[in-house]
């Protein structure tokens, strides 16, 4: 799995952990924009064909509805981050994303939900939902066979903006 860090100087989410995405523009439907984001911010040229499915939409505090799409690419894959949308790439496994140590949940600062977070070695400390409720998502449908929902997990406060 590839996971960004977004740069310090964008208005929204600066310094967090994300999946590539973004807004729908104009008229496309939600798979087109996942495909031109992620070749706006990571330089990867994938087609529809690529597509294997669509996990649950995420509402986030800030107002989105995350639209999450699993594609595969066979290596090799050139990817060319945009250094305006993307500080950093990291490659996650399978293996990393199966440790018994995901999800790990919290009391929300408001609310009743959860907030979700999981611990990934490859950053050296925790992300939170709504990036790691979809990496857990992910791992218990496509590695686990478990059906698992997500969207009633809740996000840590600095993420609401």
């Amino acid at each position: 799995m590839l996971l960004t860090l977004r740069p310090g100087h964008l208005e929204r989410h600066s310094g967090q952990y994300a999946l590539p995405g973004g807004r729908l523009d104009g008229e496309e439907s939600p798979v087109e924009g996942a495909l031109r984001e992620l070749r706006e911010e990571l330089g990867l040229e994938l087609g529809a064909e690529h597509v294997l499915g669509r996990l649950d939409d995420y509402p986030t505090r800030s107002g989105f509805r995350i639209a999450p799409f699993v594609m595969w690419a066979e290596d090799p894959v050139e990817i060319r981050p945009d250094p305006d949308e993307v500080a950093k790439v990291f490659h996650i496994t399978m293996t990393e994303l199966d440790s018994p140590e995901i999800p790990r949940l919290s009391d929300a600062a408001e609310g009743e939900k959860q907030v979700l977070s999981a611990e990934l070695p490859t950053l050296g400390h925790r992300i939170y939902a709504p990036t790691a409720a979809m990496l857990y998502q992910f791992r218990e449908v496509a590695g686990r066979g478990t059906p698992t929902r997500v969207a009633g997990y809740d996000q840590p406060t600095f993420a609401w903006r």
